[in-house]
């Protein structure tokens, strides 16, 4: 009878934990999923079973928090319903096949911290929505087919640390604003059309007390192959 009593305790207690993961998370999941070709993933996701035990999906206190699929062959677009995932805070998809744009909705995601889609075959522009991510520590979209400028509102990105926009199509000039950021460690801009690389390393530097790590960067020839890291002392303000 102990048994029986404890048994039902615990199925009561696993039933409200699922129970606390909203419908509206699961479905913006599920819409990911089937976007890009869940069933063809390296690691699909088993829907049947509790979204805790979906590959690369981190709950936290009921709520989806992460979503981690390296390597996963995820293709297909992301849907504009990735906006219903509000307490994302990891959200890393590097080498995979998505293509497609990224949709202006990821700005609605106020919590994401990383942001990382490196190697996929992402195009369009990036979208200025992005400067609504004020937690964003870590910005990834290297090796895409990313186009046109840089959007004015990274200025926004005060808690950005690393900005890595390396092997793109993007042109245009460097937000200079970005200098003012006094978190930001390094700054990846290589293989891309900027016309004031050089420039904008003189007044990082200049401006936010920074060094220049030499061995991360190589001769300068061209504003298509120059590469721009910078790194801050750890006993700097």
């Amino acid at each position: 009878m102990k048994k029986y009593l404890l048994f039902v305790l615990v199925t009561a207690y696993c039933s409200t934990l699922f129970a606390q993961i909203s419908s509206v998370e699961k479905q913006a999941l599920i819409d990911f999923y089937q976007a890009t070709n869940g069933d063809n993933w390296n690691t699909p996701w088993q829907l049947d079973k509790p979204i805790s035990n979906w590959e690369g999906v981190t709950i936290e206190d009921g709520k989806v928090t992460g979503i981690t699929l390296l390597f996963n062959n995820v293709e297909g677009t992301i849907p504009a319903s990735i906006e219903k995932l509000t307490n994302l805070e990891t959200l890393e998809l590097s080498f995979n096949k998505i293509s497609g744009e990224l949709p202006s909705s990821i700005g609605n995601l106020k919590h994401l911290k990383i942001l990382a889609f490196n190697s996929n075959d992402l195009s369009g522009t990036i979208p200025a929505s992005i400067g609504n991510l004020t937690q964003l520590k870590q910005l990834h979209l290297s090796s895409n087919k990313f186009n046109g400028a840089i959007p004015a509102t990274v200025k926004n990105l005060n808690s950005l640390e690393v900005f890595n926009v390396f092997d793109n199509q993007l042109s245009g000039i460097l937000p200079t604003e970005l200098t003012q950021n006094n978190n930001l460690k390094e700054l990846m801009v290589a293989e891309n059309n900027f016309t004031n690389p050089e420039m904008f390393s003189i007044v990082l530097l200049s401006n936010s007390g920074a060094t220049l790590d030499l061995t991360k960067e190589p001769t300068i020839t061209t504003p298509a192959n120059s590469i721009i890291a910078v790194e801050r002392n750890e006993d700097e303000d």
